[in-house]
């Protein structure tokens, strides 16, 4: 699972990885997008603050909010083990999508009209 996100993470326009002593994470600019525990069990990633109650109440199994130090940033987990490759690839997508400019964004769109691959 990891294998497919990673590629994806360094396909996405300005989007580079770096390891931290917490784990894999991906970046544009010094902006953290996506992050894996050491484990590789768990995937952080960015989203709106204002929808991650209804996104864990949804998929409990799947989601948790992120820790209390975290609770200030957009930000949710999410158990790797529950997440199929497709949703995993679109949960990345959409956590890049909120840190690059939209003109990036939407140019992503236009080459990939089915969603990322």
């Amino acid at each position: 699972m990891i294998g497919d996100v990673r590629l994806l993470g360094t396909e996405l326009e300005r989007s580079y990885e770096a390891y931290v002593r917490s784990g894999l994470r991906f970046r544009v600019k010094q902006i953290v997008y996506v992050a894996f525990s050491l484990d590789e069990d768990v995937m952080g990633f960015a989203f709106p603050r204002e929808e991650r109650a209804a996104l864990v109440g949804s998929e409990p199994h799947k989601f948790q909010l992120p820790s209390a130090a975290e609770m200030r940033f957009n930000w949710v987990r999410a158990d790797l083990a529950a997440l199929d490759p497709a949703e995993a690839r679109e949960l990345v997508v959409d956590a890049w999508r909120m840190v690059v400019p939209r003109k990036l964004a939407r140019a992503y769109d236009l080459t990939h009209p089915d969603g990322p691959g």
